[in-house]
């Protein structure tokens, strides 16, 4: 797909109207039926998309051919489109007159920096509507069968990022691992692959070391892949499988649902086990 220059008229273009609008739309974890009816409306309206790196080809294809999508994007440990250079093209195409969606993965008010841009477009008198998608940390263990949240699992679950800005101390998982047992939470850790041994070290001071994990890579692609294992072998399980960037991490009890009501989502072979518990691969 070409990556035009923003903000320039087509011929048969949709026509303009003084003072545009933004809508930031979550496009979710990647497969395109998962989009909301709302989410792909806006999509099909959009005279402007600016598009994550993450986002699929197969959602943006649900653009009109008539507007202009401008990828925008930014991974982790890549080089990444400046947010500040995001938010004034945002502005700028937005006083032209465009119909501006800025298309995110996931769902933008969850590590996607919508709080960010949403604060950026109100202080410049531009109102900003937002529509939820589905996060990947929901949709990578769902994949898997198995539920966020279970009456004799968890009573609760914490979304968190295994990735500081440059400057912020971070996640205290010590405290973390504390309040994950004693209230009996789920965990799901959103760019935590790079940092996956500070995580198992940390976490293993408050949670026992067989405490179910589970890793799941571009959740609900076709191009999955995950692995099974327990907390103190998470950081060799990521190494020894590839498991790479974008994975989420979810810890606790509930992923022991993977294997009860999970039956059958597995499409490789164990390769290794421990308590019971078989490591299992999709690729």
């Amino acid at each position: 797909m070409t990556r035009p220059t923003p903000f320039t008229a087509s011929p048969g273009s949709p026509p303009r109207t003084p003072g545009g609008s933004c809508t930031l739309v979550g496009a979710g974890p990647g497969d395109p039926e998962l989009l909301t009816i709302k989410a792909l409306k806006a999509i099909q309206a959009a005279t402007v998309l600016l598009v994550d790196d993450l986002v699929s080809d197969a959602i943006v294809a649900h653009a009109s051919p008539r507007a202009r999508v401008v990828y925008v994007g930014k991974r982790g440990g890549c080089k990444s489109t400046p947010q500040a250079f995001i938010e004034k093209l945002m502005l700028m195409a937005v006083n032209e007159g465009e119909n501006v969606v800025r298309l995110k993965g996931g769902d933008p008010f969850i590590f996607g920096r919508g709080g960010e841009e949403v604060e950026h477009l109100r202080a410049a008198g531009v109102p900003v509507t937002v529509i939820n998608g589905i996060t990947a940390g929901l949709a990578g263990l769902t994949s898997l069968g198995a539920p966020l949240t279970h009456r004799e699992h968890a009573h609760g679950v914490v979304f968190v990022t295994g990735h500081a800005k440059p400057g912020d101390a971070g996640t205290d998982w010590r405290q973390l691992a504390a309040t994950a047992r004693d209230a009996k939470l789920t965990l799901v850790i959103y760019m935590g692959v790079s940092s996956a041994a500070v995580i198992e070290q940390e976490l293993l001071t408050g949670l026992p070391p067989k405490t179910p994990v589970a890793i799941i890579q571009h959740a609900s692609l076709p191009q999955q892949r995950h692995a099974v294992t327990t907390l103190d072998a998470l950081h060799a399980t990521i190494v020894r499988e590839g498991l790479i960037s974008p994975s989420v991490i979810v810890v606790g009890d509930v992923v022991e649902c993977v294997a009860v009501i999970g039956a059958g989502v597995f499409t490789g072979e164990p390769s290794d086990a421990s308590e019971g518990m078989a490591l299992q691969r999709a690729v």
